[in-house]
């Protein structure tokens, strides 16, 4: 019977598997085209499957040697004569269980540099069809080394092109990092000190061409494997209201879609439900994985990286790609961030919310002299009910009482985690929240909290006068129109000097036919005049 599967590449006759084969045929008319490329995607992506997938695509005029650079020996990485020796090596294992003859033929002990090894690949490769994919490129321990012989390859391919040697049909490189950041890989590690003047990034490769292929799952092909598993179990579920479902929430992320599906197969009783899903995303939240604790350290080691990914959840910061920019890349490059029409948000929903929970136990720990006043579960939550009028207002109540106006200048970047660090033991368990990145701008954002089977609006924002709060109101009530939504939530910061006495700061407003609960946080002093 086959399952899930979230460790190591899928097999077809023992995993449920999404169908990806109109991306497997973009990825061999490259092959077919002689091109050379690499193949990068953050952690968990599915790269190793793509690769085994691939390989069963090729016609058999075609010789495929797919090896990988995970686990190598240092002996491979000590010098060239390692290196050559053992790649060949990688590339007999690899041949060696379809093609006993040919795998034979590249066993050389004589190849000792890269000079014998030129020779010896034009020889190899003269009149066949050899594609080459390194899985895991970056992983070599001494990037050096492999940036040479990339080098290498990169001179036979521009020579074979003008009919003077012979070379690879084509190479496939896969990891996380492009070649072109090999050396930034290194300086990050402490591994290499560039020379004065000395470039960050490598160029060996600047014969690839570009790799386009969406490798994220869109709903439909997300729908291929649930039809799959309704085949063998019958359990009636909605499958197109699922695949959309785990789509919303995880962008398609190969990881977060298998895990999603995993959990409610053997850890909710198979409830294929909107619910359902919604669970398996809770317990995804607190699980331990090697994809979080990667993306946690990177955050750590990397300040410019934490700040960027700061503004994207919780701040009010909007950000365009700019393809100069190494810390936009950088965050591009391991599958934390992606560019939409919009401009730049998390990859996914998951992400965020993974991401927005450790800002918020962050500011939590650094700010615990001021801690706020929990206000007690039972007292929201009544029969399964969340009260979030009652929540805003005890929010309201605590956080007049303990931020000051020496507060300020944390609270005008921070302040909507302070929230955030409130509401998150009342939900927790039960529920979520996520941020809308169509919504995002300068001066608003529209947080979404799932309680059990509720869902409230919350759109948080700062004071800019009262017609911006009247258009906070436009905003809020078109958007709840958009969600067929009745109810409303408006939280608002305000730092002002100077104050209207007659307004209102904690009052229903009936707006466009829709019913929004108006909250204004004052912080600071007034003026005496």
């Amino acid at each position: 019977m086959r399952k899930f599967n979230v460790a190591g590449n899928c097999i077809p006759n023992m995993h449920y598997m999404v169908d990806i084969s109109e991306k497997i045929d973009q990825i061999f008319l490259l092959v077919e085209d002689c091109s050379y490329f690499t193949i990068n995607r953050g952690r968990q992506y599915g790269k190793t499957t793509t690769i085994g997938m691939l390989e069963k695509r090729l016609p058999d005029d075609y010789i495929c040697a797919s090896i990988s650079f995970q686990y190598s020996e240092d002996e491979m990485f000590a010098d060239e004569k390692g290196f050559c020796k053992g790649l060949l090596r990688r590339i007999y294992r690899a041949l060696s269980l379809e093609n006993t003859d040919e795998a034979n033929l590249w066993l050389n002990e004589n190849i000792t540099d890269f000079a014998k090894l030129d020779l010896f690949l034009t020889e190899r490769n003269r009149d066949k069809k050899v594609v080459l994919i390194i899985d895991e490129s970056d992983e070599a321990s001494n990037n050096n080394l492999f940036v040479r012989f990339l080098k290498m390859l990169r001179d036979k391919y521009l020579f074979r092109n003008a009919g003077k040697d012979y070379t690879f049909h084509s190479v496939i490189l896969a990891g996380v990092y492009d070649i072109r950041n090999l050396k930034q890989k290194m300086i990050l590690q402490g591994n290499y000190t560039p020379s004065l003047g000395e470039s960050a990034m490598n160029s060996p490769w600047n014969i690839a061409v570009d790799f386009k292929i969406d490798m994220s799952f869109s709903a439909k092909e997300i729908e291929t494997m649930l039809v799959d598993y309704e085949k063998d179990h019958g359990t009636g579920m909605n499958i197109s209201e699922i695949a959309n479902e785990i789509r919303f929430y995880t962008s398609g992320y190969p990881y977060l879609v298998s895990r999603i599906c995993q959990f409610i197969e053997t850890d909710l009783d198979k409830n294929w439900t909107i619910e359902g899903v919604q669970e398996a995303i809770k317990l995804i939240l607190k699980e331990k994985s090697t994809l979080f604790d990667d993306m946690i350290k990177k955050i750590e080691e990397n300040q410019a990286l934490s700040d960027l990914i700061f503004d994207l959840t919780v701040g009010k910061i909007k950000y365009e790609y700019n393809v100069d920019d190494p810390v936009i890349n950088f965050g591009l490059m391991f599958g934390f961030i992606a560019e939409e029409k919009n401009g730049l948000q998390m990859h996914n929903k998951i992400f965020e919310i993974r991401i927005t929970n450790y800002f918020v136990s962050k500011t939590k720990r650094n700010w615990r002299e001021q801690e706020i006043a929990q206000t007690p579960f039972n007292e929201i939550v009544k029969d399964g009910f969340f009260d979030m009028e009652l929540c805003l207002t005890k929010f309201k109540q605590h956080y007049s009482e303990i931020y000051t106006e020496k507060h300020l200048k944390f609270l005008e970047r921070d302040g909507k985690l302070i929230f955030l660090t409130y509401l998150k033991p009342l939900i927790n368990g039960y529920g979520f929240y996520h941020f809308e990145p169509e919504t995002r701008d300068y001066g608003r954002m529209d947080l979404v909290v799932d309680f059990l089977k509720q869902q409230f609006i919350i759109e948080l924002k700062l004071w800019y006068g009262s017609s911006k709060h009247e258009d906070a109101y436009d905003q809020l009530a078109n958007y709840l129109k958009s969600k067929n939504m009745e109810c409303g939530y408006l939280l608002t910061y305000d730092f002002r000097k100077k104050r209207d006495p007659l307004l209102h700061e904690t009052q229903w407003v009936n707006w466009k036919g829709k019913r929004i609960f108006d909250v204004i946080l004052r912080v600071g002093e007034e003026d005496s005049d």
